[in-house]
Formats: C-alpha cells, structure tokens, sequence
C-alpha cells in the first residue's frame, strides 16, 4: 500500500511532465486526422488512379536537383516555366476560395505535389483546410492579403500586402513562403523590390492555364512541355469540382508523356 506522500509526489511528477509537453497546434491536430482517414484505395480496392479518373498511374516524377536554380540578381526574378530537362510541369492553385474536402483525397492518395498561393481576404476562416492539404504534401504560398492589382500602388502598401501575408502564412503554417504570386499576374519594379524585402526568392507567373474548353498558353507553343509551370484555373462557373478539373488537366499532362513535379524542388 502505498504511502500518501509518495502517491501526491507521483502525481506531481505527472502533471509536471504534461505541462512540458509540446502543445499540438489546433490546425495541425485537424490537418493529421484529415491524412488518418485517407485510404490509398476506394471501396472496392480499385487502384488510385482509377478512383481519379485516370487511366494510368501517374509516373514518378525524376529525383530533384540537388540544386534549385540560382539566380544571381539583386531582386527575385520572374519565372513562368523552369528551364529543366526533367519531363515535368507543375500545377499551381490561387486565391484559396475553393475548399473541396475530396481534393484533400486526391492529393494524399495521388501524391501529387502542388502549390497554393493563399489570398488572406479569401481564405477567411477556411485555413484549416489548407492546414489539411499542406499535411498531405500540398505547399503553401503568398498571393497577397487582400488580392489587389500591384502595378501602381506605393511601395509601403506593396510591402504591405506581400510581408504582411508572409506573417499570417508563417503563424498559420510555421513557415515563411519563399514563392510568390502577383495577383492577375500582373506587377511592376515597385512590387519586385517590395518582394525582396519580404523574403521572397521568385515570383512565379504561369505559361498555360486551364479554361473551360481545356489549356491556354500565355507564351510560346501552343503545347505542354518540360517545365511548364500551369495556373489551375478557379471556379468555372457552376462548372465541375476542383478534383474533376484537376483529373481533366492530368490526363493531358500524361498523354503529353510528362507527368508532376514539386516546383519548390526547382526554384
């Protein structure tokens, strides 16, 4: 039988040890149940390709370079393909209005590696769906807190909108976003320099984007190719899911002999 002042010692021991604990943020804890009900297969044990509207496993992409580009200039530069050999594009999503819990699924179970550049006036209080996203490999990026054309405003006001959206991605995610996307794709020196002082290392454009009808090109071949960064358009009106749009865009991307790539890897 165990004396009392051995049983309030052992006691105190443990609620001294929970206290040290680490804390698990709100938006992490919901982010780790989302990959826990995530399957590899549906019902049936169909393939995951199959679940997606695909007829082929989406191939690996290559192992990354062991180093991303350099680019030896005072100011981040900008990109809207990656120069590389490697057979792959990469799907970029903007804004953060559309929050569709399968896409969650289907990019736990397709690993598809693709970037989100967060608007904070969009986003709203839906952060912890993109908290569920970036813990099934998804990343975040910096598209401004309130979504404003750049070119024209002053300096403080630039700056404001791309650190000011660093801070909330980096006390929401624990990370400072090293991507950054001028809204409408639009921006001038001003926005540049801004951007350097938030950190930024590259401002990413796009060279195709998805439409209704299929892919539209900004510059070059009116085709898919090695590099490619590809802006996944938002919400067509009344127009499929997010998941079925993306399903649409990757069995283009196969059918061009490519397939996904993690765009941080690269820049």
């Amino acid at each position: 039988m165990s004396r009392p002042g051995a049983t309030a010692a052992v006691l105190a021991a443990a609620l001294l040890l929970a206290a040290c604990a680490p804390s698990v943020d709100p938006i992490e804890r919901l982010g780790r149940k989302a990959a826990d009900r995530v399957h590899p297969h549906g019902p049936s044990g169909e393939p995951a390709y199959r679940r997606w509207g695909l007829t082929a496993p989406l191939p690996a992409a290559p192992r990354p370079p062991l180093h991303p580009l350099s680019f030896r200039t005072a100011r981040p530069p900008v990109v809207d393909h990656v120069p590389t050999s490697d057979r792959v594009v990469f799907l970029t999503y903007d804004d953060g209005a559309e929050k569709d819990p399968r896409f969650v699924d289907m990019v736990r179970e397709l690993r598809l590696p693709v970037s989100m550049f967060l608007t904070d006036s969009v986003v709203g209080p839906g952060y912890g769906h993109f908290a569920r996203l970036q813990s099934v490999g998804a990343s975040v990026q910096n598209h401004t807190l309130d979504h404003p054309a750049m070119p024209g405003l002053p300096y403080a006001g630039q700056r404001a909108e791309i650190c000011g959206q660093q801070e909330k991605l980096k006390s929401r995610f624990g990370i400072r976003p090293r991507l950054f996307r001028p809204p409408y794709g639009i921006y001038d020196s001003t926005t540049l320099r801004a951007a350097a002082d938030c950190g930024v290392t590259a401002v990413v454009l796009w060279r195709a984007s998805t439409t209704p009808d299929g892919i539209t090109y900004r510059t070059g071949e009116k085709q898919l190719r090695p590099g490619d960064i590809i802006l996944v358009g938002p919400d067509e009106a009344l127009g499929p899911p997010l998941r079925d749009r993306t399903a649409r865009l990757l069995r283009r991307v196969q059918a061009s002999g490519l397939t996904v790539g993690r765009l941080e890897d690269y820049l």
